[in-house]
């Protein structure tokens, strides 16, 4: 296409001109059958060459408009509009969403399987309230100063409001261990509201040693220190407990309400109407190329499923989006290594999909993934341009990448260079899909334009946009409409995923591969002795303290750009998972402190 969106970045997506990529040593492969769709070079530099990006990355990046993507994207918000207004897992609207993914690459000549699996459904009936009755009556906006935490139980509560364990004013730095432990509920009055701070432990377990203590209902609320960007634990949490063992009210607060209904002799009545299934079933879906070679798997993905709030047209029809448009242009491609494109399922849930799906892979058929790269959130309409930080190089980022996904992070770095655009290191702790490929060793990279955290004044500076408001105002609301994307955004990371999925689909070396083409040597992917590469942090490790990155992976601290996703232990992008944020394990995906 013709037309440019804002800041004179070309819709028609950008493409790579040359790049010098250490990591990526192209090599001859077949000429692309004779199919209708854009012409694509095969490459052809010698692996001995100074290895830039192949030449026809450039073509298969230009062939690829913003409207397509778009187009994809008005299917998901037609699909929400008449599905009830979501697309959540295990309902009609995902059920439509994974046809209409999986018809149109089925229709591209891959082979595509709709993979099932089981999860404890959670959706929210009506919308919950939350009343301060004495000794000030104030009321509360659901979505702005408390949510209801996924897998919250269901009830009409009011009561005395009883802190456990509460620091306020808050600790310089996160430390906060309340509700943490069985002795914290000593002396707690049966039938009374416990208030807790986020902080070490997930959510989950914050909710189950209150209920254990007697309480009729939770409210978790964000720890209280100042910062910018990540670093600010004062706004909403959006967690997720990631079980159903908890059967009464259970939401999440900002700092302002938690400290607010702190003080003495507070009464408060909230109420949450919800359903939880232990039981349901909800649908992966796999595509594969039938060119290239099966032992050398190059994986993209993106979660399909919405929260229930929303038809989730951002978060992550964004990413499903531009996933889909690339494997429909390189479906025709002769590649030297197999393209495999996963479109997953639950992953507001706690990644339950991609989880299933890594757990479920033999060793042998898990050894044949080379890399895997991730899409959650690209479209931000507030966005910065993230790159999942695989080489560790930010010292205020979490990360715990597996060896071999600096390489990815630098060959997508080498892309926003070659188009001048800005980008900075995001969260990579497995709080999105990539976490269950990092926990088993898996090369993985993808990109993230922020959630419900603030974007500071040096971003704004930086990347445009508003400094002191939300990445996406919308993230896991109704509102996350066709009307809440960033098409510039949409524009430069739908360049970059095509980009990479090209280079790496004919590159002759992958990443994490030693002189012979292996990713190790003996042992496990995931670091043991004799692999030849670093151990991959699992999921559910480390203090969660994190609070920015959409899904919070399982278990995973961290925030990556507001996305306190919290799967916390997927969280996500990425929801709070405390700690994630979630307080749960993970994104922010279980905590899902989105």
């Amino acid at each position: 296409m013709s037309a440019r969106a804002s800041g004179g970045v070309p819709v028609a997506i950008l493409a790579i001109a040359v790049m010098t990529l250490s990591a990526v040593s192209a090599a001859p492969a077949e000429a692309a059958p004779a199919v209708q769709a854009p012409a694509v070079q095969a490459p052809t530099a010698p692996a001995s060459a100074v290895n830039p990006l192949p030449p026809g990355a450039e073509t298969f990046g230009r062939s690829i408009g913003l409207a397509s993507v778009r187009r994809h994207l008005e299917r998901f918000q037609s699909i929400a509009d008449a599905a009830g207004g979501n697309r959540a897992a295990a309902t009609p609207g995902y059920d439509a969403s994974a046809d209409y993914v999986a018809s149109r690459l089925r229709a591209a000549g891959y082979r595509v399987t709709m993979q099932e699996f089981k999860i404890s459904f959670f959706q929210e009936r009506t919308a919950p309230t939350l009343r301060r009755v004495a000794p000030a009556p104030a009321t509360y906006e659901p979505g702005t100063r408390f949510r209801t935490m996924t897998y919250s139980g269901s009830g009409k509560v009011t009561a005395p409001v009883q802190g456990v364990d509460l620091t306020l004013p808050p600790s310089r730095t996160p430390s906060s261990t309340s509700g943490c432990e069985k002795s914290d509920f000593a002396g707690f009055v049966r039938g009374n509201i416990a208030l807790m701070q986020r902080g070490t432990c997930s959510f989950q377990v914050k909710a189950e040693l209150a209920q254990a203590a007697g309480a009729s209902a939770v409210i978790i609320f964000n720890e209280g220190q100042t910062g910018e960007g990540v670093a600010d634990r004062r706004p909403l949490i959006n967690g997720s407990l990631n079980v159903s063992s908890v059967t009464i009210p259970a939401i999440g607060a900002d700092f302002a309400t938690g400290a607010a209904l702190a003080a003495r002799g507070t009464t408060a009545s909230l109420s949450v109407d919800a359903e939880s299934a232990p039981d349901r079933r909800t649908r992966n879906v796999i595509a594969e190329s039938r060119h290239g070679d099966p032992g050398r798997v190059v994986m993209l993905g993106a979660h399909l499923d919405s929260v229930a709030a929303g038809p989730g047209i951002n978060d992550n029809g964004s990413g499903s989006a531009a996933v889909l448009e690339t494997a429909l242009a390189a479906a025709p491609l002769r590649t030297r290594n197999r393209l495999r494109f996963a479109f997953w399922g639950a992953e507001e849930l706690g990644l339950l999909g991609s989880k299933h799906y890594v757990a479920a892979l033999p060793p042998a058929e898990r050894a044949k993934i080379r890399l895997y790269l991730n899409f959650d959130m690209i479209a931000s309409p507030n966005h910065v341009f993230g790159i999942y930080d695989g080489d560790s190089s930010d010292p205020d980022v979490d990360s715990r990448p597996p060896s071999g996904s600096a390489q990815i992070e630098h060959l997508l770095q080498a892309y926003f260079k070659a188009v001048k655009q800005p980008y900075q290191d995001s969260d990579f702790t497995g709080r999105s899909d990539y976490g269950p490929f990092i926990a088993v060793g898996i090369p993985s990279g993808g990109l993230f334009t922020g959630a419900e955290g603030v974007k500071s004044p040096e971003e704004a500076a930086r990347f445009g946009g508003v400094a002191g408001v939300a990445y996406d105002k919308c993230y896991h609301q109704a509102c996350d409409t066709i009307a809440n994307i960033g098409d510039r955004a949409l524009a430069v990371n739908t360049g970059a995923i095509a980009t990479a999925a090209f280079a790496y689909a004919y590159a002759r070396d992958l990443p994490g591969e030693d002189a012979s083409g292996s990713s190790g040597t003996g042992g496990s992917r995931s670091g043991g002795p004799g692999t030849g590469e670093r151990g991959a942090v699992a999921p559910g490790t480390g203090d969660q303290r994190g609070g920015g990155q959409k899904g919070g992976g399982p278990g995973t601290g961290g925030g990556g750009l507001g996305r306190d996703h919290a799967h916390d232990g997927h969280g996500a992008h990425g929801h709070v998972r405390d700690d994630h944020a979630h307080d749960v394990p993970g994104h922010g995906h279980g905590g899902l402190l989105r």
